[in-house]
């Protein structure tokens, strides 16, 4: 009888506790590779969401200011034929630079011989504005320098942005080219940002994301004759 029930009370040998540690430290290892994995798709699409976000509003901002582009603007008093605003000049692949009679005043003693010269007329602040990307600082920047002048930050982290400009033939008789450099009769842009995400351990880096926006310039002559 004490036999028997020694043989009951024996516990786990050595080699069944190794085997069952063993088989414990695989299941926590498969778990937390797996909550591992869990954690970095949430950062990582917490990461992308807040960078759409933010890519979105850049893009708002930037759209409004670019389809008001010309607002009160005119080559000449004789004629009236309207100008879209956009300065040739200063404005390419990735930087833009607008004209707007926003509050329809300025000081037009420059303006002589019928000729309107937009400059005399863009003179407030908000009127003059510039778009562009400092590589430096990984920022979109609006550049005003009637407003003392004020260089604002739009949006940081951003890794790219880029203009495309729709030409239209005045005649209608050809469809619209595009290029990264505006005519007069510049009458569509296209805007695209791009925001690169932080690297983050066990996902595929880099990530971009990326918004694309096409903005009708609704003060171009062309499309002043479209309504």
């Amino acid at each position: 009888m004490f036999n028997q029930k020694k043989r009951k009370e024996k516990g786990f040998s050595l080699i069944e506790l190794t085997i069952a540690m063993t088989i414990m430290l695989i299941l926590l290892s498969i778990v937390s590779t797996l909550l591992g994995r869990a954690m970095g798709v949430r950062q990582r699409e917490t990461r992308r969401a807040d960078a759409l976000v933010s890519v979105q509003a850049a893009l708002n901002v930037i759209s409004r200011e670019v389809a008001n582009s010309g607002f009160g603007l005119y080559n000449d008093a004789a004629t009236r034929v309207a100008n879209n605003g956009i300065v040739t000049a200063d404005s390419g692949a990735n930087q833009i630079r607008m004209r707007t009679n926003m509050f329809n005043q300025g000081d037009k003693s420059n303006c002589e011989n019928g000729v309107v010269d937009t400059a005399c007329l863009t003179d407030q602040a908000g009127e003059d504005v510039s778009y562009y990307l400092d590589a430096g600082t990984q920022s979109i920047v609006r550049y005003d320098p009637k407003a003392s002048p004020t260089t604002s930050v739009v949006v940081n982290r951003v890794s790219s942005l880029e203009f495309v400009y729709w030409n239209y033939d005045p005649s209608g008789v050809n469809p619209p080219t595009s290029s990264t450099t505006p005519t007069s009769t510049t009458g569509r842009v296209e805007i695209t940002v791009k925001a690169q995400l932080e690297e983050i351990v066990g996902q595929v880096n880099p990530s971009d994301v990326s918004y694309k926006s096409e903005v009708t310039l609704r003060n171009a002559s062309y499309m002043l004759r479209q309504y």
